[in-house]
């Protein structure tokens, strides 16, 4: 007998706690979860503000790496930055404000290629995520951005402008009612991205709460980069 998908529903997979060096000294811990069967691609993911509570198993990215590699066969690739907590651990040295975190974006980057072997690597930025996506997740191996409720806290006209011209895909998914940048105003900022995709989200908040905002969210990101498994699943 089939059960309704759950908040605290775990689908299968492999998954294992990683180590991530940057190139500035510091220790940044997080956790992989591989699809045990095809790995279609790799999602690395960047997390809301640590400041405000924000961490690799912020619960949108949580129920990512719980879901998606058996799912959609989406290896999910979460880490703490620096001096971010989860149930984990801590990541060694202290918040950056935006700026030194540089370094562990790009560490990230390498690792996911490096250690982890990803053949396509999307970077998807939550909140404050969006921001060190913009600004540091310019590797060209890196495949095109996701981007969920941004609020261009710390980008700059110049990072927006590196895209335009870059002209890989971005995705930015916008909620209704987001606490920073909702749907006009995230049209007007993000114009100079001709490339961009703007997905406006009726109902939805800056946080994604309830399990109908997360299954958009999956379903969102499912059909960027591997459509052929939509209709997600809603019973296991």
């Amino acid at each position: 007998m089939s059960e309704l998908i759950r908040p605290s529903t775990v689908l299968p997979a492999n998954r294992r706690s990683i180590t991530i060096a940057t190139a500035d000294g510091l220790n940044l811990i997080g956790e992989v979860a591989t699809p045990i069967e095809n790995r279609v691609a790799s999602i690395l993911c960047l997390h809301p503000l640590p400041t405000a509570g924000g961490m690799m198993d912020s619960h949108v990215y949580k129920k990512a790496a719980n879901r998606l590699p058996t799912m959609a066969g989406i290896e999910i690739i979460r880490f703490n930055t620096r001096g971010t907590t989860s149930e984990a651990g801590t990541s060694a040295g202290s918040f950056g404000e935006g700026v030194t975190e540089k370094f562990d974006v790009e560490a990230a980057i390498e690792f996911s290629f490096n250690e982890l072997g990803a053949q396509t690597l999307w970077v998807m930025g939550w909140s404050f995520g969006t921001d060190l996506a913009l600004k540091f997740a310019r590797d060209p191996r890196v495949a095109g951005l996701i981007l969920l409720s941004p609020p261009l806290r710390t980008s700059e006209p110049s990072d927006l402008e590196f895209w335009d011209k870059d002209g890989r895909p971005i995705t930015a998914l916008i909620p209704e009612f987001d606490d920073y940048l909702r749907p006009e105003a995230a049209a007007n900022a993000f114009k100079v991205i001709s490339q961009i995709k703007l997905i406006n989200v009726d109902e939805a908040k800056h946080l994604w709460v309830g399990e109908p905002a997360v299954y958009r969210v999956l379903s969102e990101i499912t059909k960027i980069i591997s459509p052929e498994k939509l209709p997600l699943p809603t019973e296991i």
